[in-house]
């Protein structure tokens, strides 16, 4: 009887631990879209600082998108849900001309080109191999997730984070909030 108790016992406090992490993990969604609120204190400063390369190989300076609506993606070809919403982004950036879609890949020039042979990029794509992820984490991906996506206002704030796969119309959804 008493060995019967201390396993009901030992059930029900595993089923506790189990329910408490459940809802740990449910309260830090790595899916989780973030507010203004919540990045308030992100500054633009050193993402419109930065140099990076095209797909070509030549520097960009990102200061050029300054005053812009910017939907920036950074990706990388090894990263399952990065390849799986470039479809997705193709077709915003081609009904959200006010927005400038933009992806940095966190890779090499020659797998970024290589990967996009076989599934194209329709919008300005980067490559800052390693330093995409400090410039990530400069915008508030202090995860280091892949993909991580943020909008960025023509006044250089940053009004939506985004931690993994973004869908067309949870970016629709942001930009309804946003842009009014």
């Amino acid at each position: 009887m008493r060995k019967n108790f201390k396993f009901i016992l030992l059930i029900i406090l595993i089923g506790v631990i189990a329910a408490f992490t459940g809802y740990l993990i449910k309260k830090n969604d790595i899916d989780k879209e973030l507010d203004v609120s919540d990045v308030s204190n992100i500054t633009t400063k050193k993402f419109f600082s930065s140099q990076i390369i095209d797909t070509a190989g030549k520097k960009v300076a990102l200061s050029k998108f300054e005053g812009k609506w910017l939907l920036i993606n950074f990706w990388a070809t090894w990263c399952a849900p990065c390849r799986e919403e470039i479809p997705e982004l193709n077709e915003f950036s081609h009904q959200n001309k006010h927005i400038q879609t933009i992806a940095i890949a966190i890779d090499d020039l020659e797998s970024v080109n290589k990967f996009t042979k076989k599934i194209p990029i329709q919008y300005l794509s980067f490559i800052a191999e390693n330093e995409g992820v400090e410039l990530s984490q400069s915008l508030g991906n202090e995860r280091g997730i892949l993909p991580f996506s943020i909008i960025i206002g023509p006044d250089r704030k940053i009004e939506k984070i985004f931690y993994g796969r973004l869908k067309l119309n949870q970016l629709n959804q942001a930009l309804n909030s946003i842009i009014r």
